[in-house]
């Protein structure tokens, strides 16, 4: 054989404790190995029906517009942002991570009036903080993340939704770090649109964004409809608004090959479908309470270990995810040589940090699949253990042993 015809894949059995992706669920894993079917089956129609209907009960929400973007969580953004936001008009950002910041990198590319609402990294923005910039920017959208995985903290959304409805403003959630681990109570906060991904708390790989659209928003996007030209038909009625500036993001026509009429936009990435609709029933057969209790006690085992050791957790406790922990690299430690350590010796990854957290801290998630006792502790025995031989002292087994308690506690 050539050289560059290369061996079949084959990739270490690495325990992915880092802020995403994690392991995907062997069912999931399973289920996309399941044979093709055309778009237009019957049963690949009846397949898509089931994955909007599981996909409401993991956003908890009634809207009709539930379903899937092809693509990763990244996708779901950009369909959200191209799809409700118009050129020129007015979004308001909340900036206090790496992910706020991209919500307004896209929206920049869009050629919105961007304005943000800046919190500093590690803190979260208050209801009165959110209801002020909007009454100051009159934006036509704000936008926000739930859980920004860059400084581990999960925005409060509870009242955000009426804030937006009070003042006329069409509200959307990036929730792509929470959804399945945390509550994302999207009728309960009053949000117009959410969108997630399955590579974290979902449990399965990175490539479908699922995503929720309200009624009001729907409204909006399908005042923006545009049908193209190889499928339009002498009854196609276009809206009064300015076209979607994506045609693989258009909602407006997504929505349309996700209705009922079935009208032809992309091949649906059957694979993936399959995944997500696997991810789903597995977080609905555990419950979603249970889950969220399972990534809580993950979380509390996770923060006890790493401050038995002395190290210092990033952030404020009251905010944080419950999937994803921050931790300071100590004084003299080279974080990138304890990070390849621990991949090497243990198999195990841990996650670097972006911007100004960038070699201050490390981001340990316990998520999805992940968020279970034994791997919370084969992870913090491998960190004590790869600082002793990075030359920083700890006391052995200390963070094992706290890390336990949390659990016999329960």
């Amino acid at each position: 054989m050539p050289q560059d015809f290369f061996g079949q894949i084959d990739p270490p059995q690495r325990l992915l404790m880092g802020p995403g992706p994690v392991n995907a669920h062997p069912r999931v894993l399973r289920a996309m190995a399941a044979d093709m079917l055309g778009q237009f089956d019957p049963e690949m129609t009846a397949c898509m029906n089931q994955t909007m209907a599981l996909y409401r009960r993991v956003f908890m929400t009634d809207n009709r517009w539930t379903f899937l973007i092809d693509g990763t969580a990244r996708a779901g953004i950009e369909a959200a942002l191209v799809s409700l936001v118009e050129p020129g008009a007015r979004l308001l950002v909340v900036r206090a991570g790496r992910f706020g910041l991209l919500l307004s990198e896209i929206a920049q590319r869009i050629g919105a009036d961007i304005r943000t609402l800046d919190i500093p990294w590690g803190e979260v923005a208050t209801p009165a903080q959110i209801e002020a910039a909007i009454v100051a920017h009159q934006p036509q959208v704000f936008a926000c993340i739930h859980g920004d995985t860059s400084t581990t903290m999960a925005q409060p959304l509870d009242g955000v939704g009426e804030i937006c409805r009070r003042h006329g403003v069409l509200s959307y959630v990036d929730a792509t770090a929470t959804l399945g681990g945390m509550a994302v109570a999207t009728d309960g906060w009053g949000v117009d649109v959410v969108t997630g991904g399955l590579q974290k708390c979902m449990g399965g790989p990175p490539g479908s964004s699922p995503i929720t659209i309200s009624d009001r928003a729907a409204a909006h996007i399908m005042a923006r409809r545009h049908v193209e030209a190889g499928i339009r038909d002498d009854d196609a009625e276009d809206g009064g608004r300015a076209r979607i500036g994506s045609n693989y993001f258009d909602l407006a026509m997504i929505m349309e090959y996700w209705s009922d009429r079935r009208l032809n936009h992309h091949t649906e990435a059957t694979s993936m479908l399959y995944g997500a609709r696997e991810a789903a029933r597995i977080v609905l057969e555990e419950g979603l309470e249970a889950r969220f209790a399972r990534h809580r006690a993950a979380s509390r085992a996770m923060v006890a270990g790493l401050r038995a050791t002395g190290l210092v957790v990033y952030g404020q406790d009251a905010c944080r995810m419950t999937n994803v922990t921050g931790v300071h690299i100590p004084d003299g430690v080279d974080g990138e040589r304890v990070r390849a350590r621990m991949r090497a010796d243990f198999e195990i990854e841990i996650g670097t940090a972006f911007g100004p957290l960038a070699g201050r801290i490390w981001r340990i998630g316990a998520m999805g699949y992940n968020a279970m006792k034994h791997k919370v502790l084969l992870t913090l025995g491998a960190l004590e253990a790869v600082l002793r031989q990075e030359g920083h002292p700890l006391a052995s087994g200390a963070a094992v042993d706290a890390a336990r308690a949390t659990y016999e506690d329960l």
